[in-house]
């Protein structure tokens, strides 16, 4: 299951009313509860769940204040500008000491642009109101911890904001231990629960709410919460401690992992944390002191607690924040650790780092270079990493890609096009994969912000260890592309690892297929000895009556080459999922879908010549000079730099020469293979012209900028090559 439907799981139990409306990526929480409400699956009272759905997020948040007013436990269900929302209330709920739960999918808050991708920064804004405030790091703890904060908010009677990084954790799928229903209800504080009842409004014993104060009385009622705040760390690990009892697991208001003798510790909290941890193993097997610690209870943030996980050795921490707070000294959680470290009156160096933002991928390369950061004599501080900052230098330099995955995991990567069944076929995958193997499984989705007709590329691994490896997958066994108008767009082929199976959906066969196959891709193919198929799953789709339908069909292709599960097996459990999938929808449609599969299996087809020829290990004729538009495309795109047109060659009136001076200095590969074939192939290239001066090339390129009046575009004359350009 993903972490939308494992919190949800987890709160169904705790919750007798649901106020929602709904706001991706936390939507499927609340159409999950509606779902097993409307089906009468009960929770651990022995009722379903009453659903409302409410106008805004203001309006649920008001239905849930309501049905704690009324002593019954209430829950909601939300994200960025819908939390936003919600904000005025939650202070009235924590100021009243309600033991409501809200689960949160986090998500970025808008400012200078929308963004619907994972941030803390709307979790970050409520921190506050006096709610608790609860953070998972994985998929299972969105179950575990999820129960933890509606079992903490019951016996401390403080709200609970229970929160997980909006699509990496909340879409991402993987093995989940499900928690018993029965199991949940012991570990309830009854008599705790029977004092919230007692306390609610009714008009047998009517009560007086919501007073006018001023300065005689305000100030210290308000200091008379303090005992519940002081009290919650104790309760959430005294509950932490009975979910490790059920499950096996251990958790802790923070989770230190690594070295005991760790010098250099990195403070996360979230998704990010699976690929500290996957790293710090990479390093402590180098022999590197090094450590992580995982911060789950936010809010109370306690010292104790943190101080008690943090090796006496260390000497440097890091702190990362997936939030930015402009004209603050400090990021919040930053901030925090500054103050417990200051009152400990330890010796430690604390240092600053923003990331992540908007679902950035944060990757082993960026930990490993924040780890080498902390050994410097002076390290940097209140840097950004993942972004290169040419703006305000903020940005931190990180190295290669490394890859620290697990031995014998299985990486994967789908390249499709939004609606056209990828995503959901690769779903039913790695349920197949998760269900009838032994085999561990994650899967996560990338799509662009059209959804619908956009590009998606799908994330899966599975292996026998568990996968920590919340970021995209970068060296992939297996890729398929099942658009090939993505071939000459898109680098598919520069995540693959050396012998990897790459498969396209494509109607091209014979030489018509080596013609299309652009020069950079057959020389990346050969230099990284991959093994090609092709399948022609549009022309299978029409002959079965599929129409635009090929995600099954492709999906059994990738059972036939990986060889994961017996292809037979496969395209039996492959039926099972399509009814699960699609029975709603009628026979018809199952019917119509679910052909077997087994029999298009045979079409897939190895690429009819061979990519290991020594003839495409050669050094390519790229174009004219330099490189050919696949290697232009990448690179411009890794430089940040606009895409041209359609051209047939990357040069092109849309580009301006700052920028293509921009793109050699940063592909210096690039600058030199322009300049040898200037000096060697063509000695006669054109000058660059501009505001009636002419520059030659290799003065125009190797020039200080200082030293250039730059003309602001350049038409199709002044292109330093005699290729043909269109668009």
């Amino acid at each position: 299951m993903d972490g939308n439907e494992a919190a949800a799981y987890a709160s169904y139990a705790f919750t007798e009313v649901a106020a929602i409306y709904p706001i991706t990526p936390s939507s499927p929480m609340a159409e999950l509860v509606d779902k097993w409400s409307a089906n009468g699956m009960k929770n651990i009272f022995g009722q379903p769940v009453k659903l409302v759905e409410m106008q805004s997020e203001c309006g649920a948040v008001s239905a849930v204040h309501g049905a704690l007013d009324g002593g019954v436990l209430a829950t909601s269900y939300t994200a960025s500008q819908g939390l936003m929302l919600m904000i005025p209330t939650m202070y009235r709920i924590a100021g009243q000491l309600k033991p409501g739960v809200i689960h949160v999918a986090s998500r970025n808050v808008a400012t200078h642009a929308i963004s619907i991708s994972a941030e803390q920064s709307d979790v970050m804004a409520c921190r506050q109101t006096g709610f608790a405030m609860m953070a998972s790091s994985s998929v299972q703890e969105a179950m575990d911890l999820g129960a933890v904060s509606h079992l903490a908010a019951i016996k401390g009677h403080v709200p609970f904001m229970h929160f997980f990084d909006g699509f990496r954790t909340s879409h991402e799928i993987q093995k989940v231990d499900c928690l018993d229903y029965e199991d949940l209800k012991k570990l309830v504080d009854w008599d705790e629960l029977e004092k919230f009842r007692q306390n609610a409004l009714n008009p047998e014993h009517p009560v007086l709410r919501t007073t006018g104060q001023y300065s005689d009385t305000y100030f210290q009622s308000r200091e008379a919460c303090n005992p519940y705040y002081e009290a919650l760390p104790e309760i959430v690990a005294e509950y932490m401690n009975q979910i490790n009892a059920l499950t096996g697991r251990d958790y802790k208001p923070f989770n230190y992992y690594g070295a005991p003798d760790a010098e250099h510790v990195i403070v996360v909290m979230g998704s990010s944390s699976g690929c500290v941890r996957e790293t710090v193993d990479y390093l402590l097997t180098k022999g590197e002191k090094v450590g992580y610690i995982d911060v789950h209870l936010y809010r109370p943030f306690s010292a104790k607690y943190f101080l008690e996980q943090l090796p006496e050795t260390v000497r440097r921490i890091t702190v990362n924040d997936r939030t930015k707070e402009p004209g603050a000294v400090g990021e919040p959680l930053y901030e925090d650790v500054c103050s417990v470290i200051l009152e400990s009156g330890r010796e430690i160096q604390v240092y600053a780092c923003r990331y992540g933002l908007a679902s950035k991928d944060y990757t082993p390369a960026q930990v490993i270079a924040q780890f080498e950061n902390m050994k410097e004599e002076n390290p940097k501080n209140h840097y950004t990493i993942g972004i290169n900052d040419d703006v305000t230098h903020l940005s931190l330099e990180t190295g290669p890609e490394v890859n620290t995955v697990p031995e014998g995991t299985i990486s994967c990567k789908f390249w499709g096009l939004g609606s056209d069944g990828t995503v959901g076929a690769n779903k039913n995958t790695i349920k197949i994969i998760g269900d009838h193997t032994d085999l561990n499984v994650q899967a996560y989705f990338e799509y662009d912000g059209k959804k619908s007709g956009g590009v998606t590329r799908s994330h899966l691994r599975f292996g026998k260890k568990p996968i920590h490896s919340t970021y995209l997958v970068h060296h992939a066994d297996f890729i398929a592309c099942h658009n090939k108008s993505y071939l000459d767009r898109y680098d598919i082929l520069g995540d693959a690892r050396e012998g990897a199976n790459v498969l396209i959906a494509c109607d091209w066969k014979g030489e018509e297929l080596e013609k299309h196959l652009t020069t950079a891709f057959k020389k990346a193919a050969a230099q990284k000895k991959i093994h090609l198929y092709t399948i022609d799953s549009t022309a299978i789709a029409a002959e079965l009556g599929l129409g635009s339908r090929t995600n099954t069909i492709l999906q059994a292709a990738f059972f036939k080459i990986t060889g994961i599960i017996p292809i037979d097996q496969a395209v039996e459990y492959m039926k099972q999922a399509i009814l699960k999938s699609y029975g709603r929808k009628g026979e018809k449609v199952v019917k119509l879908i679910g052909y077997d599969a087994g029999e298009e299996r045979r079409r897939v087809k190895a690429l009819p010549h061979d990519l290991q020829d020594p003839k495409y290990r050669k050094e390519y004729p790229l174009m004219d000079w330099g490189w050919d538009r696949g290697d232009c495309v990448q690179a411009i795109q890794s430089a940040g730099l606009p895409l041209p047109g359609k051209s047939s060659c990357f040069f092109c009136p849309s580009m301006k020469p700052r920028e293509i001076r921009t793109l050699y200095h940063q592909y210096p590969e690039l600058l030199e293979r322009a300049l040898a074939i200037e000096d060697n192939a063509r000695p006669n290239l054109r000058t660059v012209r501009g505001l009636g001066r002419d520059f030659a090339w290799r003065d125009f390129i190797l020039a200080d900028e200082a030293q250039l009046t730059l003309p602001e575009a350049f038409s199709a004359d002044d292109l330093p090559c005699s290729c043909s350009v269109s668009g």
